[in-house]
């Protein structure tokens, strides 16, 4: 696609966007997905992604080094983390919608196309935090203080995040005659779960979902500061206000999954995990009320303001070299007495070659 013809598209695209401070008629859904340079696609929801790990990174790394941690800290954490929550994020989606890969019609072989988008929130946190952990381990840090450090970048990652489901036009929501519902191209209206004529608007969730995940990065940073939260309390914090967003959201969507009891499996997940996060943030707070005092683990010379070089051996205290000196001194003196008493023996000695 030519760069002409983008820019066209584009042009198109907004020319019913109505003037200045006046309310839009509704959100219009991006012309594609995808661009190409030659051969390579450039995929929005891939880029989102990455935008969403370079945000989390930015602010993980002022977050850990106010905590007193390194900076370098961080990207050899997320060397482990980043490849393990893609991992989990695809294997939950994959558990949680299986009609596409193991329906009647379905192909196992598109659940390794990432691209397509389909990363599952629980399954990345779940395998994202074991990455994470082993990362830990590794640079010998705590592991509920990084975790503390990482939570309001996690939130701002995902509502970067969503904006791979808006050019992808998916996740969206139940029809609706707000001014901000969504237009999706007729032929992904006609292919939703009901068959939606064209020129139906949708709920925008991928919006609501941005917005909720920023106001919530907002406020676990301010409760952050103003209680000086610790030992994993910002982390259990951070899933709790999420899966309270995270439920009303999801009962908006009408994209296929797996029902339990009438409600979307993530529903439930929401409220289980949301329930879990609620006790452990209780518990850690009665244990650890304050915030840990260094965030590196025993071992790592740092935690324990050892040099980075060994101090040169020594073979004893400061009384033992004061007691090996004066020994030396006395055995000196000794020596040179026993010396002055051969040579005055010898003057007295008469001498025979006389």
């Amino acid at each position: 696609m030519s760069a002409a013809t983008a820019v066209g598209q584009l042009t198109a695209w907004a020319a019913g966007a109505p003037a200045a401070g006046v309310l839009p008629a509704a959100i219009p859904s991006p012309p594609q997905h995808t661009w190409y340079l030659g051969p390579f696609p450039l995929r929005a929801y891939a880029l989102a992604i990455l935008a969403g790990i370079a945000v989390a990174l930015w602010l993980t790394r002022r977050r850990w080094v106010e905590r007193g941690g390194e900076a370098d800290d961080v990207l050899e954490i997320a060397f482990w983390a980043v490849p393990f929550g893609i991992v989990g994020g695809r294997i939950y989606h994959v558990f949680s919608t299986p009609d596409p890969y193991w329906g009647p019609n379905g192909d196992p072989v598109r659940a390794l196309y990432v691209w397509e988008g389909g990363l599952g929130i629980w399954g990345a946190v779940a395998l994202g935090a074991v990455g994470a952990y082993i990362g830990c381990r590794r640079q010998k840090v705590s592991f509920p203080a990084f975790a503390d450090a990482l939570a309001p970048g996690l939130l701002l990652a995902q509502a970067v995040g969503r904006l791979g489901n808006w050019f992808n036009q998916e996740l969206f929501g139940a029809p609706t005659t707000l001014p901000w519902g969504l237009r999706v191209d007729d032929s992904v209206a006609a292919a939703a779960g009901a068959g939606y004529p064209p020129g139906t608007l949708f709920h925008p969730t991928f919006l609501y979902e941005m917005v909720w995940n920023v106001g919530a990065a907002l406020l676990l940073i301010y409760l952050d500061r103003r209680f000086r939260l610790g030992h994993g309390r910002v982390f259990w914090l951070y899933v709790l206000v999420y899966t309270l967003g995270r439920v009303w959201i999801e009962m908006l969507r009408i994209d296929e999954a797996e029902l339990v009891l009438g409600l979307r499996l993530n529903v439930w997940t929401s409220i289980l995990v949301g329930l879990g996060a609620l006790v452990a943030f209780v518990v850690i707070g009665r244990r650890h009320p304050g915030r840990e005092e260094t965030v590196q683990l025993a071992g790592r010379p740092e935690a324990a303001g050892e040099p980075d070089q060994d101090p040169a051996p020594t073979t004893g205290s400061a009384d033992e070299v004061a007691r090996s000196t004066d020994a030396e001194d006395t055995q000196k003196t000794e020596d040179s007495d026993d010396a002055e008493e051969s040579e005055q023996a010898d003057a007295a000695r008469p001498d025979p070659g006389r």
